[in-house]
């Protein structure tokens, strides 16, 4: 989930959320930290529309409007193989990933300004765009707002640190 707990706004505790996600059936429903990390265990029939329900869910209980962009524990594996950044070496403390909630046309990719944010850098994989943010994710116009405007895509992001860890609770 992208803007729960940050800032005073969306608040929502975890146990609420997982309880969404158990609403809407699926189990074994753990979150991580309390910004919207959720690992669960879904049958595909569940993971269908799940995206939608949820933020339905979330909307009309707790009034809360946010998107919600799902990963599978191998897709979350390939994310955490794929980053061109860890190939350069560069500090995981400066990197982050945006996942997108669709995969955004060529053209749109192609409408990023690399030069936007120096001396940020960023790499649209898919439906990932990985960041590497020696400005700070403070300071960098790299934002969720101009992925989501330039791409057509809704994007949420999240520091290394927190892929790692959600990597490894869905057993990637």
């Amino acid at each position: 989930m992208r803007g729960l707990n940050v800032g005073g706004k969306n608040r929502l505790p975890m146990v609420e959320l997982a309880a969404a996600f158990e609403a809407e059936g699926c189990s074994d429903v753990r979150t991580y930290v309390q910004s919207g990390n959720v690992v669960f265990a879904a049958p595909a029939g569940v993971v269908e529309g799940l995206a939608d329900a949820v933020a339905e869910r979330l909307r009309a209980v707790h009034g809360i409007t946010t998107p919600v962009v799902l990963r599978t524990g191998e897709e979350i594996a390939t994310v955490v193989g794929a980053n061109p950044f860890l190939a350069r070496g560069e500090d995981i403390a400066l990197q982050h990933v945006a996942f997108l909630s669709g995969v955004p046309a060529p053209a749109d990719v192609e409408s990023l300004d690399p030069d936007r944010s120096p001396p940020d850098e960023f790499a649209v994989v898919g439906r990932e765009v990985y960041l590497h943010l020696p400005g700070g994710v403070g300071r960098t116009r790299i934002t969720n707002a101009y992925l989501d405007r330039r791409l057509g895509v809704v994007s949420t992001a999240r520091n290394w640190r927190t892929v790692l860890a959600l990597a490894d609770m869905a057993g990637g």
